[in-house]
């Protein structure tokens, strides 16, 4: 079997076990009795990777037409003037790729009236963005921002492709405030949890510095201005991340370990 064939089939069990043990489904107005389809019914084999901004501009009065603009087709048989919808949906998080199926039900006029998923917790991805980050205010006359690195790289990448969309336009920003600041002072620090060995984190948390210092060059900060340096694990601002958490619980929990931190010294 091949790579994407056991991928799907994974997948497939998976979400099967996931709908096995959960028959009330959470959405965003409510919850209620809702029967998914058979993962194996799926007529678009591998699912999509959804735009979550789409995902977010859909609610009640929607219509077909529209839900085929934001999302596409419905990923299953639905048969002849079909009451609902239903997707199946990938989604990247720093825990790797997690599949979720996704069903919009219609009154009668055809319009989108209640909206489900399976399992339940895949409606956090409707939740909206963090705000962004402030400078935190300083005595000693230096702007900090600390920014989470799951928020600004893929995961476990530090090369400028690998930013995030959002990640992209924050750094975009503070390279706008830096540059209002005359003669003006960067320090770049990346850090990473403790998960892995000193010298890997060492490298990634050097790279990503590296790869923000760019990014802040390119947006008009004078290069000769900012300094990059990786201090991988050594600084951790987490305290009660048992090593004896189950994998994905413990990476939750470093969540704010890996990070990369901007100081600006300078005037306005």
């Amino acid at each position: 079997m091949n790579i994407a064939n056991r991928f799907k089939a994974a997948a497939t069990a998976a979400l099967v076990l996931a709908l096995a043990a959960c028959s009330t489904h959470a959405t965003k107005q409510g919850t209620g009795e809702v029967s998914f389809p058979d993962p194996d019914r799926i007529v678009l084999k591998e699912g999509t990777f959804p735009n979550v901004a789409n995902l977010r501009s859909i609610g009640p009065g929607v219509t077909k037409e529209q839900l085929y603009h934001l999302l596409g087709r419905p990923h299953f048989s639905e048969g002849f003037a079909p009451k609902a919808w239903n997707y199946l949906f990938h989604f990247r998080t720093p825990e790797g790729v997690v599949t979720c199926q996704y069903q919009v039900q219609f009154d009668d006029e055809k319009r989108g009236h209640s909206f489900h998923w399976a399992p339940a917790s895949c409606a956090d991805v409707l939740d909206p963005p963090a705000p962004p980050v402030a400078p935190a205010a300083a005595a000693d006359g230096v702007a900090r921002f600390s920014l989470s690195a799951d928020a600004l790289f893929a995961f476990g990448r530090s090369g400028v492709a690998d930013i995030k969309p959002d990640g992209s336009a924050e750094l975009k920003r503070i390279a706008a405030e830096i540059s209002a600041a005359k003669d003006s002072q960067v320090t770049v620090v990346g850090h990473t949890d403790r998960i892995g060995s000193d010298e890997s984190n060492q490298r990634l948390s050097q790279a990503r510095a590296d790869t923000v210092r760019g990014v802040l060059a390119s947006h008009g900060v004078a290069a000769g201005s900012i300094r990059a340096e990786g201090r991988g694990e050594a600084e951790p601002v987490t305290r009660d991340c048992a090593d004896s958490l189950a994998h994905r619980a413990l990476v939750a929990c470093l969540a704010p370990d890996r990070r990369v931190e901007i100081a600006v010294s300078g005037s306005r």
